[in-house]
């Protein structure tokens, strides 16, 4: 999916929606942002020597994962709502020019409640790690 195919599963939009790409393959959603340098969270993290915050990875992660309830969210109304974030580990920095590339699969499901596991790459590179949740909730 691209970033208008996303539009359809996804709520996010302007500069929330952070993945760029995303599809899901065997099970495992797998997605991946390019950053360029102007986006608007590197502007004060840090002057003159940007990295990407631990906490937008982990949204990208998250976003990532819920291409795997399209079927759930697509055309409904629907919110996808972190609840938790655990085992969060983050092994190198992303900065601009990087490719940032997800692997997110669902672990366990109690709908509305979904768990799953994310790590991001870059270059091959593991950068980040969590196990996360979340709700979708209706609006």
């Amino acid at each position: 999916m691209n970033q208008e195919e996303l539009k359809a599963v996804l709520p996010h939009r302007d500069n929330m929606l952070l993945i760029q790409e995303a599809f899901c393959e065997n099970g495992v959603a797998r997605g991946s942002v390019f950053i360029n340098g102007g986006e608007w969270f590197l502007k004060g993290h840090f002057p003159g020597n940007p990295v990407v915050p631990g906490v937008m990875l982990c949204e990208m992660l998250a976003q990532s994962a819920c291409v795997l309830l399209a079927g759930e969210m697509r055309g409904k109304a629907r919110l996808p709502l972190f609840t938790g974030l655990d085992k969060v580990r983050f092994r190198r920095s992303v900065r601009p020019g990087d490719t940032l590339k997800t692997e997110c699969v669902l672990t366990r499901a109690m709908p509305p409640f979904y768990f799953a596991k994310g790590k991001g790459f870059v270059d091959g590179l593991l950068c980040v790690e969590a196990s996360f949740s979340f709700a979708l909730s209706e609006v």
